[in-house]
């Protein structure tokens, strides 16, 4: 039996999501049939190869959704507001990888190994959670349905390239002034169009994403939010911290939860993550065995390790989670989600 491919269109095909997503179409053998690369007007008329052959991007237009059946938007909320329900009304399912509908009450946020049955209430559109709010569910819904989670508190460390090639950019060109002392340029991040600017080399920034009137940053906030509906739980505590790295690709998360029980051993925590589906365990810090970035970039899995138990909160545990933002953190879960619909016969 054939298997049914699909007319598949990327918004925002030139940048940094929008690369790894069509790479990682590439590598998960997505049953493409036309893939169609779209843009703003500005890098519109490039030649992108796939699979050998030479696409040119189109600037994306609502007329450009005509015969599309799964199209991936990862070019800013603005042009998903913009643009998604144009392809919507074509036909198209849109998988969102901004934040454009995530709260919305609508639309399902989804990370296929925890909550993937929100598929079956989709209408048309599906939103790709935040980076750092994927990996930490993708370890922490196991713990949640074995034991039951009561609070999570998060202090993330995380790299540039989830601000885009031009914050990858920045980063190498501030190292190399800074090594050979010479002046560096005001920085882009934490967030284009602010009043003050930090250097990103050699530096951590408090701040990604602009200021809220309770002190928290949007980039918390939607940690905060997106953890509570992805996994059903709006009675869970969560509290996040972020932090901007000079690391080019793989955001870290140093995590605290409290659970039902005050009995659990760090062995019985280890034995529901071991199989758990998207996670691996690198955990043996006698060894100098524990997730780094570094090691991260480039795999699909969300690595967990550092696993101790609190000194002071008998159900209180410590974790380590790292993972390739612009894979599982964005193209891979994206097109997870697509592979997901496929699989529940939504498409």
């Amino acid at each position: 039996m054939t298997m049914k491919q699909y007319n598949v269109a990327i918004v925002g095909a030139t940048g940094a999501v929008g690369e790894q997503i069509m790479n990682t179409l590439i590598k998960r053998k997505f049953p493409i049939a036309t893939l169609k690369l779209l843009s703003s007007a500005r890098s519109a008329g490039k030649i992108i190869y796939f699979q050998g052959q030479p696409i040119k991007v189109e600037e994306a237009r609502p007329e450009s959704f005509e015969g599309i059946e799964v199209a991936f938007f990862s070019a800013g909320g603005s042009v998903s507001k913009q643009l998604a329900e144009a392809a919507v009304n074509r036909g198209a399912i849109v998988i969102d990888n901004t934040s454009a509908f995530r709260m919305d009450h609508h639309v399902p946020l989804v990370v296929p190994e925890v909550n993937k049955e929100d598929l079956k209430n989709h209408n048309g559109i599906i939103a790709n959670p935040n980076c750092s709010t994927i990996q930490m569910v993708v370890a922490l819904k196991p713990l949640d349905q074995a034991f039951g989670l009561r609070k999570v508190i998060v202090s993330t460390y995380q790299a540039v390239s989830g601000a885009g090639h031009e914050a990858i950019e920045e980063l190498q060109e501030q190292a190399s002034r800074m090594l050979s002392n010479r002046p560096y340029e005001a920085s882009v991040l934490p967030v284009k169009g602010e009043k003050k600017h930090f250097p990103i080399a050699f530096n951590a920034i408090p701040q990604i994403d602009v200021f809220q009137d309770n002190g928290f940053t949007f980039e918390e906030i939607k940690m905060i939010n997106e953890t509570k509906k992805i996994m059903h739980r709006t009675d869970l505590q969560v509290a996040a911290t972020c932090v901007r790295l000079p690391i080019i690709t793989g955001h870290s998360e140093s995590v605290y939860i409290e659970l039902d029980r005050n009995d659990l051993s760090v062995e019985e925590i280890k034995s529901q993550l071991l199989v758990a589906s998207g996670v691996e365990l690198k955990d043996d810090p006698s060894n100098q065995v524990y997730p780094t970035p570094l090691d991260a970039e480039g795999k699909d899995a969300t690595f967990v390790g550092r696993i101790r138990k609190d000194l002071d909160q008998p159900n209180g545990f410590h974790l380590w989670i790292v993972s390739d933002n612009l894979l599982k953190g964005a193209a891979l879960n994206s097109v997870q989600i697509a592979e997901s619909m496929i699989e529940l016969e939504l498409i």
